[in-house]
């Protein structure tokens, strides 16, 4: 028994720090070794923005203005809100924009895959832009994402999300977490492909849009990988800028509960994903499966702690108590104190971590009930 304890514990404890810091060197060293540079050469091609929204109206007019102010020729630019049955004054003050050429298509609430089926079939630009309501556009963001399809082997391009800076402490957690979310993006499209796109704002050729299930919850890796695998790259282009609102470790909790259970679910969906066709098999594997096995790998370490030597049982529970116990303790550590630092960062991993948790809930409950809005704190966003 103590030998199989001391097996489950070590090959534990070499998983966790392959997902965790193992894989993210690999990555590091293979994007200075291999860098697939992009032809970016400014253009003028005709570009739909898709704008799926639900109850928007906090955010709506703000979006609006950006795209109208985008440093891009108008006259190439066609607009489609789609209000998933919105009850709100969303449609109203979509309304207000339609002179300026804002079109808005109604439709009964049946959730942003379906939304986004009825939009494609009403535009004709040559890149379609897909973005959320929330997110507010740089004015030169369009023309950098354009500048990138000069490139044929470019499929989809995603934006860089700038998280405004956040006034309490969880929101600056989890701005440092998206940075660096933004960094294991950035070198996957140096080294050929990101594993999805950024869906609050990316752009697609017109000719890679396909169907997206109504069930999906990743609607922003479904589509963007089935260009993937029509052999296009998905890149990002870091000069094209769009900012977003800070969230609480609340609100991201149920966010990242949805996206790692839209993981399990392409999985069975799109099982290419696993195959050896996958030209980025191992940092799909690494990156996604990976995560979402990770606290399974924490419970077999803490349960084969038990079963450890005396010395080493002592050492490796203490170790785990103390780990989570700090975090557990973050809420009352004074902001002021050093070792704030250290027990917000690991009350956020353990925050992640019951969500991947939680992810598998996908197999039992309808797919769509994951949907959650996620709430901010508004901010002025610097554009200018």
């Amino acid at each position: 028994m103590t030998r199989f304890s001391i097996i489950v514990f070590l090959l534990s404890l070499i998983y966790i720090f392959y997902i965790l810091i193992g894989y993210p060197l690999l990555l590091g060293f293979l994007a200075s070794l291999t860098h697939k540079p992009i032809l970016k050469q400014p253009g003028e091609k005709t570009v739909s923005v898709l704008i799926p929204v639900r109850n928007g109206e906090p955010f709506v007019r703000a979006k609006l203005e950006s795209i109208l102010k985008l440093n891009y020729p108008q006259n190439l630019l066609e607009i489609l809100v789609i209000s998933d049955g919105s009850d709100d004054r969303t449609d109203e003050l979509v309304k207000e924009f339609i002179p300026q050429g804002v079109k808005l298509l109604r439709l009964p609430r049946s959730g942003k895959p379906a939304a986004l089926n009825a939009g494609m079939p009403q535009v004709h630009g040559e890149i379609v832009l897909l973005t959320d309501v929330r997110q507010v556009l740089h004015p030169q963001s369009l023309s950098h994402l354009v500048a990138c399809f000069a490139d044929s082997s470019v499929g989809v391009v995603s934006g860089d999300l700038v998280i405004m800076a956040g006034e309490h402490g969880e929101e600056k957690d989890m701005g440092l977490y998206w940075r660096y979310e933004t960094w294991i993006r950035n070198q996957l499209s140096r080294i050929d492909s990101m594993i999805g796109a950024m869906g609050s704002f990316y752009a697609i050729r017109r000719e890679l849009l396909r169907p997206i299930p109504a069930d999906i919850i990743l609607d922003d890796v479904y589509l963007p990988m089935t260009a993937f695998f029509q052999g296009y790259r998905l890149i990002v282009e870091p000069a094209a800028k769009v900012f977003d609102f800070p969230t609480s470790l609340q609100s991201e909790f149920r966010r990242k509960v949805r996206t790692l259970a839209g993981n399990y679910q392409l999985v069975v969906r799109l099982p290419i994903l696993l195959g050896f066709s996958n030209r980025m098999w191992i940092h799909y594997v690494s990156l996604k499966l990976g995560r979402l096995l990770l606290p399974y790998a924490l419970l077999a370490l803490a349960i084969s702690s038990f079963g450890l030597p005396g010395y080493w049982r002592t050492l490796a529970l203490i170790g785990q108590i103390f780990f989570y116990g700090i975090g557990a303790l973050d809420f009352y550590i004074p902001k002021a104190w050093t070792i704030k630092r250290v027990s917000s960062m690991v009350q956020t991993f353990v925050v992640m971590m019951a969500a991947a948790a939680c992810a598998i809930s996908v197999f039992f409950v309808n797919p769509t009930s994951l949907w959650k809005e996620t709430k901010v704190r508004q901010a002025k966003p610097p554009v200018s």
